[in-house]
């Protein structure tokens, strides 16, 4: 698939996410930093995450971005594009790093779990909308952005201002919140967060997450916070999500999780939601597609996962309340066939 050509419109793809993606560093066994011996290399991003595991579900995606003229950008782009994601509208920066990262194994809701991040001055954070391919970016019937990207530098929230500007042909706009404290530079962050996230048509934010940046308690003070969006989906942890619509608010609980790792769960739930939202599936069945996806990540140790087959994601999502609400999920569930989907359910 090709993004650009000489005198060529980009094609069309079924959603594009822009943001940074890193290298990341998984610890060989659990500890301090200071004691892991050695690391295992991967690769994180929310907007990327969600255009990986877009592509692993069957549409067609566009990742946009900047990277290093290193070999930490090479593999990024050989990683993120052997997923199926179109790659060709990233930008190589002979000047700038590509961002990596370390962290713990443990759980990073735990007090002992650390992340060291080597980012600032990446290449990414140098992009602004003078050297990002706009028409690739607007190319898409979804542009999922997050508030990670406006929190790397000045340049980067201009261009996330520029993208969210209602005009005509504008794609759907999906933004998830991601607020990240320890990025931005300014006190303004969550009013800039907040003035993005009211400019999308689609919201992904965590009850929690709420909590901490804004001081609204609840899904509905969340809803009365955010009223400009069409679609407000609250991640309420391990209980569920609510989505708010034009139809009122629906909730569905969340699958009983054997969870692995905590990282890349809210990346793949976003990208099980956008993946039913563009099937046409009502909103029931998407919160549960989110919830699905949100499992197979929180099973594996890294980022990333392999979602599970369509069909099999699509009996699950058809049960009904009681079996839903039975539904346990462990390490390995997204391998298992029809034969097999008595096994992942508790009596």
């Amino acid at each position: 698939m090709t993004a650009t050509g000489p005198g060529k419109a980009p094609d069309v793809v079924d959603v594009v996410a822009l943001g940074e993606s890193m290298v990341t560093f998984l610890p060989s066994r659990p500890g301090r930093l200071a004691d892991v011996p050695s690391f295992d290399r991967a690769i994180g991003g929310a907007e990327s995450n969600v255009a990986c595991v877009l592509a692993a579900a069957g549409h067609t995606v566009r990742w946009v971005s900047r990277v290093g003229a290193d070999g930490f950008g090479d593999h990024l782009i050989e990683a993120i594009g052997a997923y199926g994601v179109d790659v060709t509208a990233v930008e190589r920066d002979p000047e700038r790093p590509t961002g990596v990262y370390f962290r713990t194994a443990g759980d990073r809701a735990t007090d002992a779990h650390e992340v060291a991040y080597y980012r600032a001055g990446s290449a990414a954070s140098a992009m602004t909308v003078a050297n990002v391919d706009l028409a690739a970016v607007r190319a898409g019937r979804v542009l999922h952005l997050s508030g990670i990207t406006a929190a790397l530098a000045d340049g980067c929230a201009d261009l996330m201002r520029e993208l969210t500007v209602l005009r005509h042909g504008r794609p759907l706009v999906s933004f998830d919140v991601n607020h990240r404290p320890g990025l931005w530079r300014t006190p303004d962050g969550p009013q800039t967060t907040l003035q993005l996230a009211r400019a999308a048509d689609l919201v992904f934010v965590g009850e929690d997450e709420a909590r901490e940046v804004w001081g609204l308690v609840g899904a509905d003070a969340v809803r009365a916070a955010f009223p400009d969006p069409s679609v407000l989906v609250v991640k309420q942890g391990g209980l569920g999500a609510t989505v708010y619509d034009r139809t009122g608010a629906t909730f569905v609980p969340a699958p009983h999780v054997d969870v692995v790792a905590a990282v890349g769960a809210g990346d793949a739930f976003a990208a099980g939601f956008l993946s039913a939202t563009l099937r046409g599936l009502p909103v029931r069945d998407r919160l549960r597609h989110g919830h699905l996806m949100a499992a197979a990540a929180l099973t594996v140790p890294g980022d990333l996962a392999v979602p599970p087959a369509r069909d099999h994601a699509d009996r699950l999502v058809a049960l009904d309340d009681p079996a839903w609400e039975r539904l346990r999920l462990g390490p390995g569930w997204t391998a298992a066939d029809e034969r097999a989907d008595e096994e992942v359910r508790t009596p």
